[in-house]
C-alpha cells in the first residue's frame, strides 16, 4: 500500500521538508495516539516515536552535541524549495540557523528572532527571570517594548513599586516604554507601527494575535520566553498547522466585525481550529467591506476560537491605512511635533513593492468558510465563547442587564466609541435634540483602547456623547475585561460587553452572567436596560440561514479547476482510496511501535506514578486553573497558590487533591490567557503530572518551561467518562443558555446545551484508579480501582532534549546552568 501510495505521489513533484512530522508535532506533552484521532494515517501531534525531537538550535545548545539530533538536523541540509502559506512565508524570514536551502514547514521546530517583543504588567516578573539567569543586559533593546496596562487602577503602594521597578528597568536598559494610562500594549503596539505587515512580533499575552489585523503574524509567547528574548534576542517556536478561513460576500447594514467572530467560535465550535495559525483570505470585495478596525477585532478574538494566530493579507485598504499614518506623523514633524519614524511613505513603499502572499499550492491543514452575505449580528454567552447567539433570538428572552462594559483592546477604538456614541445620538433625535440617559439600574463603564484613539473620540464628541449618557469613564487600559479595577460583575448579575473573553468569573463573580457583543449592541443595551441592539440590522431578502462549512464554499458545479488543481483533486481521492483499503486490510505499522526504549535523561523520573483525581470537562481555562485575582500580585506565597489551584473550576478541588496525586482532566485543558501560573499553581499543589484528552497550546509550552509533566491520553478521558459520568435523564424541556453555575455541564465552554439534567454532577472527583507512566517504554499502565482492570497504552515519547529542560528544574533554570558551564 505505500509503494501505491509513493506512486500516486509521484503524478506530481511536490517536494516536501524532510522533518515534516506529519505536520502535527508539539514539544511539550507526549501524545497517546488511538486510530481515530489520526490524520492522513499518521498520528496529529505525536511525537515522532523512532528518533527524538530536532533540538531548538541556538538557544539549546548542549542538545547540537547529542549525535542523535545532529542526525536530524543534517537530514534538514537538503530540503527542496516547497509551496509555503503566508505564515511559512513569514516564520522564513525570522528563522535563524536554518541549513542552507531549508524551507519551513507546520510542525517544523525553528529557533525565531522576532521583530519585537512585548511584555505589558508582567515585565517586573520576566526581569526577575532575566536576571536571575545571570543575564545584566538585553541583548537588542530595540526589539523590545515595554507597557503598563493591566492593572492601571490600582493605586495601592505595592503595585506603584512595581510600575516604578518597571519603568527604571526599562530606562536602564534603553527600552522603549509607555506608562500606565498610555494605552493597552495590543493597541500601542500596532498604532507605533511595532507590529508591522509582513513581519513575526511576539508578545508575552494570549492576544498578541490581534496584530494579525494589519498583515502581522503575532503570536504569543510566556514570560520565560520573554526573559530568553531579552537575553538572547531568540527563543524557540513550533510553527502550527496552518488553516485557510476563506470570507465571502459582504456584511449587511449593522453586522459588524465583532459579529464575524462571535459567530466563528460559535458556529465552528469543536475546536475546529485549535492550535492552528488562521489564514483569513476572501476576494477584493469581501476584503474591502472589513474596515482595518474589524479585522484587529477579529484577528483579537481568534485567541478565543483556539488559534495561535489570526493573519490578514496586505491589501489597498492596508495600504491606505498605512498611508494615513504615514501622512499624520510627517505633519506632526512639519509643525514641530515629535513624529513617529517607523510610518514613513519610503518605509510604506518599499513593503508594497514585493506582494507577500501564500504560494500557489500551498497546502493547508484545513479550510473553512463563512458566508458574510448571510450573517446577523450574534452575541457569545453567557458565560462561554462557544455559544453564541443571534441578537435577536435574545432580544425575545428580555435578558435584564445590569452592566455593560465598552472597554478592552477588541472593541475600544475611537471607530468604536463612535459606534456607540451613534446608538445614543440616534435617540437624541427623538428626545429632542437631548442624549438620553442609560436605563436605570444599569452602570456603563468606558475605556478607550490607548489615549490616541480617546482623543480622536473626544474630538468627535463621541466620548462626551457617552458621558452624557451616563457612561464612566475608566484609564485606557485593561481593567474590567480581566476582572481589575471599577465595576466588576457581583453574584446573580448580567453584563454585556465588547470585550474578548466571558469565561465564568473572569469578570468578577462566578455567579454572574457575562455576554460578549458589538460596542452598538453594549450601547443599546445600556440605553434600554435588557440585551438588544439599535435596530440598524438589515435582513436580506431570501435569507434561510448563515452559510459557512469546510472547504471554500464554492459548489462543484461552479468550480472552475485549473489542471494543476485538477490533479490534486485525483491525488487527494487516491489517497483516501490507499487509506481505506489500509484500513480495511489491516496493514500495520509495525515498524513504528518496534522502537528502541526511550532515553532518560539523567536526573529524569524513568516511572510517575499516583492516584489519578478527575476533572470532568473540556476547555478548562487557564482563569479556571488559576483566578486572575492574583495573576499580577506578585510574590503570592506557593502555599496560597496551591490553596487557589483550580478554585474558580471547582472550590472543592482543594480538599480532593492531595500531593502526589496525578490530574486528569477533560480535551483544551488550559485554554485561555497565558499565564504562567496555571502551571506552577499546578506544582504548587505538589501534582507532578497532568493528563489530559488534549492541552491548549501556550499551557503546554508553560508547562515544559516550567518543569511541569504533560501527558495526551485520549482513551483515558473516555473511559473514565464510561465510568463516571452518570446518564443524563431525558427532558422536553429545552433550554438556550448553560443552566446554573456549570455543575451540570461536562465542559466550561461547551457548546450549545442539550436537554435539562436533574443530577448534580461532581466536577472532581477522588477515582481510586493509579496511573504509572513508565517512561523507558513510552506507556501507561492504568488500575481501575482496587480490584479492577488493569490496562496499558502507548504514549508518545518524551525525548530527552525535553526531558532535560524539566529535569534541570525548567527552561529558566536550564539558561542559568547553562551561563554558568
Amino acid at each position: 500500500m505505500l509503494i501505491h501510495r509513493a506512486i500516486a505521489r509521484s503524478l506530481r513533484a511536490r517536494p516536501h521538508s524532510s522533518l515534516a512530522f506529519c505536520g502535527y508535532v508539539s514539544p511539550i506533552a507526549c501524545r497517546a495516539v488511538p486510530a481515530e484521532l489520526r490524520h492522513n494515517g499518521c498520528p496529529r501531534r505525536a511525537f515522532n516515536t523512532s528518533r527524538p525531537a530536532p533540538a531548538v538550535e541556538s538557544v539549546f545548545h548542549s542538545q547540537l552535541e547529542d549525535p542523535s539530533n545532529a542526525a536530524i538536523l543534517n537530514s534538514l541540509k537538503t530540503s527542496p524549495p516547497v509551496p509555503q502559506t503566508l505564515t511559512e512565508k513569514i516564520v522564513q524570514r525570522y528563522a535563524v540557523g536554518l541549513p542552507e536551502g531549508k524551507y519551513v514547514t507546520s510542525g517544523d521546530y525553528v529557533t525565531i528572532a522576532p521583530h519585537h517583543c512585548m511584555t505589558h504588567d508582567n515585565s517586573w516578573p520576566v526581569a526577575l527571570k532575566f536576571m536571575s539567569i545571570g543575564a545584566t543586559k538585553i541583548n537588542n533593546p530595540q526589539q523590545v517594548v515595554m507597557t503598563l496596562d493591566h492593572d492601571v487602577q490600582n493605586k495601592s503602594e505595592k503595585n506603584l513599586t512595581k510600575y516604578k521597578q518597571i519603568e527604571e528597568f526599562a530606562q536602564k536598559q534603553g527600552v522603549d516604554f509607555y506608562p500606565a494610562g498610555r494605552g493597552i500594549g495590543h493597541q500601542i503596539m500596532v498604532e507605533e507601527g511595532y507590529a508591522w505587515p509582513g513581519t513575526l512580533v511576539v508578545a508575552s499575552d494570549s492576544h498578541t494575535n490581534m496584530y494579525g489585523g494589519i498583515g502581522c503574524l503575532g503570536t504569543p509567547v510566556v514570560r520565560t520566553d520573554a526573559a530568553s528574548i531579552w537575553a538572547t534576542g531568540r527563543t524557540w517556536w513550533q510553527i502550527p498547522p496552518v488553516a485557510n478561513v476563506v470570507l465571502k460576500g459582504v456584511l449587511p447594514k449593522g453586522v459588524t466585525g465583532k459579529d464575524v467572530i462571535v459567530a466563528l467560535c460559535g458556529l465552528f465550535d469543536k475546536d475546529d481550529v485549535l492550535n492552528h495559525a488562521i489564514e483569513f483570505t476572501g476576494s477584493e470585495e469581501t476584503m474591502r467591506s472589513l474596515p482595518i478596525d474589524s479585522r484587529l477585532t477579529i484577528a483579537n478574538m481568534t485567541t478565543e476560537w483556539g488559534a495561535l494566530s489570526g493573519l490578514f493579507p496586505r491589501d489597498s485598504l492596508l495600504e491606505g491605512w498605512l498611508r494615513s499614518k504615514a501622512t499624520m506623523a510627517a505633519l506632526d514633524k512639519a509643525e514641530g511635533r515629535a513624529g513617529n519614524n517607523r510610518f514613513t511613505h519610503a518605509h510604506i513603499d518599499e513593503l508594497f513593492q514585493e506582494n507577500l502572499m501564500a504560494d500557489k499550492g500551498a497546502k493547508y491543514a484545513k479550510q473553512l468558510y463563512l458566508d458574510l452575505n448571510t450573517l446577523s449580528p450574534y452575541v457569545s454567552g453567557p458565560n462561554s465563547v462557544k455559544v453564541a447567539t443571534p441578537l435577536v433570538d435574545l432580544e425575545a428572552q428580555d435578558i435584564k442587564v445590569n452592566k455593560a462594559y465598552l472597554v478592552s483592546c477588541t472593541n475600544s477604538r475611537a471607530s468604536d466609541l463612535a459606534a456607540a456614541a451613534k446608538v445614543f445620538k440616534d435617540a437624541a433625535e427623538k428626545n429632542n435634540g437631548a442624549i438620553p440617559k442609560i436605563a436605570d439600574g444599569v452602570n456603563f463603564y468606558i475605556a478607550a483602547a490607548s489615549l490616541p484613539e480617546q482623543q480622536i473620540a473626544e474630538d468627535n464628541g463621541d466620548w462626551q456623547a457617552l458621558l452624557d449618557a451616563g457612561a464612566q469613564p475608566l484609564p485606557a487600559g485593561c481593567g474590567p475585561c480581566i476582572g481589575l479595577g471599577t465595576g466588576l460583575l457581583e453574584p446573580g448579575e448580567v453584563g454585556v460587553s465588547a470585550t474578548n473573553r466571558n469565561f465564568k468569573g473572569r469578570m468578577g463573580s462566578t455567579d454572574a452572567k457575562a455576554y460578549l457583543a458589538s460596542p452598538e449592541v453594549v450601547a443599546a443595551s445600556a440605553l434600554s436596560g435588557k440585551l438588544s441592539g439599535p435596530g440598524w440590522y438589515e435582513k436580506p431578502e431570501g435569507w434561510t440561514g448563515v452559510l459557512r462549512g469546510e472547504g471554500d464554499g464554492i459548489r462543484e458545479e461552479d468550480r472552475m479547476m485549473t489542471a494543476d488543481e485538477a490533479l490534486d483533486k485525483i491525488i487527494g481521492q487516491l489517497d483516501s482510496m490507499i487509506g481505506a483499503a489500509e484500513k480495511d486490510f489491516g496493514e500495520s505499522n509495525e515498524e513504528a511501535t518496534l522502537v528502541a526504549a526511550t532515553e532518560v535523561y539523567p536526573g529524569f523520573p524513568e516511572r510517575v506514578e499516583g492516584e489519578i483525581v478527575f476533572c470532568d470537562a473540556d476547555n478548562i481555562n487557564t482563569d479556571g486553573i488559576y483566578p486572575g485575582k492574583y495573576t499580577y500580585q506578585d510574590n503570592v506565597p506557593v502555599e496560597k497558590m496551591a490553596e487557589v489551584c483550580m478554585e474558580n473550576y471547582d472550590t472543592k478541588f482543594s480538599q480532593l487533591a492531595k500531593p502526589g496525586n496525578i490530574l486528569v482532566a477533560g480535551f483544551n485543558f488550559g485554554c485561555g490567557s497565558s499565564r504562567e501560573q496555571a502551571a506552577t499553581a499546578i506544582l504548587a499543589k505538589k501534582i507532578p503530572l497532568v493528563v489530559a484528552g488534549s492541552f491548549g497550546n501556550i499551557f503546554s509550552r508553560n508547562s515544559i518551561n516550567n518543569a511541569l509533566m504533560g501527558l495526551e491520553v485520549p482513551k483515558l478521558i473516555e473511559r473514565l467518562r464510561d465510568t463516571f459520568s452518570v446518564a443524563p435523564k431525558t427532558s422536553t424541556h429545552e433550554i438556550t443558555e448553560p443552566f446554573g453555575n456549570k455543575e451540570d455541564q461536562q465542559s466550561l465552554d461547551s457548546t450549545t446545551p442539550g436537554p435539562l439534567k436533574t443530577f448534580e454532577k461532581q466536577l472532581s472527583r477522588r477515582t481510586g484508579w493509579k496511573l504509572v507512566w513508565d517512561v523507558k517504554k513510552s506507556q501507561i499502565q492504568v488500575t481501575e480501582g482496587e480490584g479492577g482492570k488493569t490496562w496499558t497504552e502507548k504514549v508518545g515519547e518524551l525525548p530527552p532534549n525535553v526531558q532535560e529542560i524539566i529535569a534541570k528544574g525548567g527552561l529558566e533554570k536550564w539558561v542559568q546552568n547553562e551561563i554558568g558551564s
